[in-house]
């Protein structure tokens, strides 16, 4: 029997932006074991939707097939039911993430494109690339990473909250250290970027950690991020917010990078003995900068995040939002009939964050590729080192079996080993 139609948003190649967008219609998706299907109610938009679709994550985040169905992070009603699926039924309110891996699978191999060891590796256990879906009126989600949405929390609160809350609250909690509680002794921290996605959120978090929290902005949004409840404010466009400078003098236990742009040289000067960077959109520049400083051995770290949402932090930040304790503020809304002007509106603040570094259209923003084995299987939980298994000499060899990757990765290879990080 033939499926029922729906309405969505898809485009069927890489790079061509806002007009590569189509309104379409297609089949309502079936359900495979463990699936839900997903009535819409919101769906929201976050910097790797235009990544995946300008072709900026290849080969390392592909949408499994063309035409593609962007936006992973949803909220709405339960109305069908695979097999196996256990905790919901016909009617539960929900908020999912439809999915997305940043692995490269080779065989039976697993391999991490990094530039050194990752401090924090937080993945879900299925080995699936960007699934997507969330531009329909219909959407499919795993049962496994969905989480039920309490009536205290908007569908359009907890749409913002997969990717963005998860990533501030990760950064916080893993490398930085902060106990949500509070009973940790007050740290200083720097979020940058503080009025975008992440930095909102990672202004409320740190402030439940009883941190002291300074943080950056454009000049519009100063009393917004004030309100979050940031000790200190600086406008990015002043002399002060261009070094990053703590109004009151402070140095830095950590920096929460939630924005491109800055060199290392900028945040040396501002962290304290044992402080940590932790960047989410790490430069190439920045990379090599900190590997050359590895050579002083630096009590000073730099910590590339990647993060991929889990169902225990979703639940975590769903929770907190229930509570009162965490908000999301929704900047505008469209219907999906004007997806376009959405999409564009995101894109605009995209580009003016990334266009200065990004110099390939395969290679993941900020990261420098060295091939990093961390087993035959999904991790779970933080990695705190990584080790090499694709030395010097292989790799001529592994580039002449995967051609796709490139000569960068050839070039990094050869020197970054003499950098002691391989």
């Amino acid at each position: 029997m033939a499926r029922k139609l729906m309405n969505a948003v898809q485009y069927d190649s890489f790079g061509g932006g806002v007009a590569s967008l189509k309104h379409v219609e297609i089949p309502v998706p079936a359900l495979k074991k463990g699936e839900i299907l997903i009535k819409m109610e919101a769906a929201s938009l976050n910097p790797v939707d235009l990544k995946i679709q300008k072709g900026l994550m290849r080969p390392i985040l592909i949408p499994r097939k063309l035409p593609f169905t962007p936006a992973t992070d949803i909220a709405g009603e339960v109305v069908e039911v695979g097999t196996g699926v256990t905790k919901f039924k016909a009617g539960d309110k929900v908020v999912s993430y439809l999915g997305l891996s940043i692995l490269l699978l080779v065989g039976h191999r697993v391999f991490w494109l990094a530039c050194f060891p990752l401090k924090t590796l937080c993945l879900p256990e299925e080995n699936y690339t960007s699934s997507g879906g969330g531009l329909a009126e219909f959407a499919v989600a795993n049962e496994t990473m969905t989480v039920p949405r309490p009536p205290e929390v908007s569908a359009a609160e907890a749409a913002g909250l997969p990717i963005a809350a998860i990533t501030a609250h990760v950064a916080l909690t893993q490398p930085a250290g902060v106990k949500p509680d509070g009973t940790d002794p007050k740290k200083n921290i720097l979020i940058t970027a503080a009025s975008g996605g992440v930095g909102h959120y990672a202004v409320q978090l740190a402030k439940l950690g009883n941190t002291h929290v300074t943080a950056t902005c454009g000049a519009r949004n100063l009393d917004f991020v004030k309100s979050l409840g940031a000790d200190e404010v600086i406008d990015y466009k002043t002399p002060e917010g261009q070094v990053l400078k703590s109004p009151s003098g402070k140095k830095y236990d950590v920096v929460v990078h939630c924005a491109g742009g800055f060199p290392w040289s900028t945040f040396e000067p501002i962290l304290s003995t044992n402080g940590k960077v932790i960047d989410l959109t790490p430069s190439p520049s920045t990379m090599m900068t900190f590997a050359l400083k590895k050579l002083t051995f630096s009590k000073k770290q730099l910590v590339p995040l990647i993060c991929v949402p889990t169902v225990e932090n979703l639940e975590y930040v769903v929770k907190l939002v229930k509570e009162g304790k965490l908000k999301t503020v929704i900047d505008s809304k469209y219907p999906v009939s004007r997806a376009e002007e959405a999409w564009a509106k995101i894109m605009d603040v995209f580009l003016a964050c990334f266009s200065r570094w990004v110099n390939g259209a395969w290679m993941l923003p900020g990261v420098l590729l060295a091939l990093l084995m961390v087993g035959d299987h999904l991790c779970r939980g933080p990695v705190e080192v990584a080790t090499c298994t694709c030395t010097h000499s292989q790799l001529p060899r592994f580039l002449a079996r995967f051609p796709q990757l490139g000569t960068d990765v050839l070039q990094l290879g050869i020197i970054m080993p003499y950098l002691g990080l391989l």
